[in-house]
């Protein structure tokens, strides 16, 4: 047994959590509460409330009393050390925080491990953007003595709801620029993995936050993420998630026209040119969709190889697929965690079906595995599918699982076209030893962010977010403070 399984004992022994409302831990008002379980055993962790309308409320007023009391007071400069602060306790903590995404959701720990650059860095960035948000002293039209400016102020109370495949980052990415800024937040996480999203939070509290400044309720997205969504006391909605809740979100927020960014799901195509370096593009692009299990929206799953080595590819991946080690996230010599649940387990198989059926061949995997003493889990072998046509299903819906669809191309024109014919635009990838058809493919691809001879990389400082049906608003670098900002034109008569 390994020292993560030692400390996974002991991290989690199937003990109620509580959620954070105006700085008190605390149970939902119904009583109620959702069970989590490690998807790879279907151990009990621990329960969560199952929040709901009254406790979305309940949140959401002590965050417009935070945002209008003393957060209000608090300088940029303290908004900047409090991040820095937080940062710190995250960095010593990194350790558990990584271990609690993967009992909960099945990352393995390895890969968690390696995001600290990622989420230190998102905390640190916006750390320094607290005291860089200024607005303008701008020359008009009038004649004498009148002055115009602007200043950015925060836009107030943000609802902020995640998805479960990545509790830790996609936390951070919606906390960090919304106190940078100074507006408060409720959070609601997945209910299928809110637990580092407490521990999270914990952290946070610990550092100095004064109460009401950040909430967390754990709850059913029908019930509580809905009620977030449609409550009026909300200035601001940010959304990651599928496609479908997204629309739902967008008709809630309507009803007071409360600002919204959108960063949903996606098919994303990956483009092997016919000079590309294979020893370099093939592992890249096969954990372009088998990363975390297939479980990113950004999930390379689309996979286009010019016909010349088609051959050569398709059996290089098959050996590539066949050769990762599946098993507990907890062990670090895991490359395969399992899928979060039994229902998401299901869809796939459902998907890998579909794909048979529709005339694919399956070259690697295609089955649902129970590695030894994880009968309870929640397997699926990385799969390669060759033989797809654009119209199959594998190749068109997204499928949210180690599922590579590989389909073969024999123009630039045309693998362009058939790249974009598709709802979504979320982020695409380029492999290629020449400098023109890199630059010529990457301006052509509808998408918010293209890779070339790379995959899956992300940076506080750069921009990400989709195109399409893939949403809008973006999140990273300069222009995510813009969608936490209003900004505020001042005349003044000082004749």
């Amino acid at each position: 047994m390994s020292v993560w399984h030692a400390r996974a004992a002991a991290l989690y022994d199937g003990s109620p959590r509580r959620m954070l409302i105006d700085g008190d831990w605390c149970d939902a008002r119904s009583g109620e509460v959702i069970e989590a379980r490690d998807p790879a055993t279907g151990r009990l962790l621990a329960t969560v409330p199952k929040g709901g309308a009254v406790d979305i409320d309940a949140a959401v007023l002590a965050a417009r009393r935070a945002f209008e009391g003393p957060w209000a007071r608090v300088t940029p400069f303290e908004r900047q050390a409090l991040l820095l602060r937080i940062a710190e306790r995250v960095q010593a903590e990194w350790e558990d925080l990584c271990l609690s995404d993967t009992l909960d959701m099945g990352m393995p720990i390895q890969r968690s491990l390696t995001n600290s650059r990622r989420v230190l860095g998102m905390l640190r960035f916006y750390a320094g953007q607290a005291v860089a948000i200024h607005g303008q002293t701008i020359p008009n039209s009038f004649p004498g003595e009148i002055r115009s400016s602007t200043v950015r102020e925060p836009v107030g109370v943000v609802g902020a709801i995640i998805p479960w495949n990545a509790p830790i980052a996609g936390s951070v990415w919606k906390i960090a620029p919304a106190l940078a800024t100074g507006c408060t937040v409720v959070l609601k996480p997945s209910e299928e993995a809110s637990l580092t999203v407490l521990m999270l939070a914990r952290i946070m509290q610990d550092c100095g936050l004064p109460p009401g400044v950040l909430n967390v309720v754990t709850g059913l997205g029908p019930e509580a993420g809905a009620a977030l969504a449609a409550h009026p006391g909300i200035d601001r909605i940010a959304f990651t998630g599928s496609t479908e809740t997204g629309r739902s979100i967008a008709r809630a927020a309507a009803g007071n026209i409360k600002r919204v960014s959108l960063e949903l799901g996606g098919k994303s195509p990956v483009i092997l040119c016919r000079d590309a370096d294979l020893d370099r593009a093939i592992p890249v692009a096969a954990m372009a969709v088998f990363a975390n299990s297939g479980q990113i929206c950004i999930a390379g799953s689309r996979l286009f190889v010019a016909r010349e080595i088609e051959d050569e590819v398709l059996a290089r991946l098959a050996d590539h697929a066949r050769a990762l080690r599946i098993g507990h996230g907890i062990d670090p010599e895991t490359e395969i965690g399992p899928l979060i649940s039994a229902r998401q387990a299901a869809r796939v198989e459902d998907f890998l079906q579909r794909g048979r059926t529709e005339g694919a061949r399956v070259l690697a995997g295609g089955a649902r595995v129970a590695p030894d003493g994880m009968e309870g889990g929640h397997f699926i072998q990385p799969t390669v599918f060759a033989g797809v046509a654009d119209d199959m299903a594998i190749a068109r819906e997204e499928i949210f699982g180690p599922v590579l669809s590989v389909l073969p191309f024999d123009e630039l024109d045309d693998v362009v076209t058939r790249a974009n014919a598709t709802p979504y635009g979320l982020a695409a990838g380029v492999f290629t030893t020449h400098l023109g058809t890199a630059h010529k493919l990457a301006h052509r691809l509808r998408a918010g962010t293209v890779w070339v001879n790379m995959y899956h990389a992300i940076d506080p400082a750069v921009p990400f977010g989709g195109v399409k049906m893939s949403g809008h608003g973006r999140e990273g670098g300069t222009e995510h403070l813009d969608e936490f900002l209003d900004t505020k034109a001042i005349w003044i008569n000082t004749d």
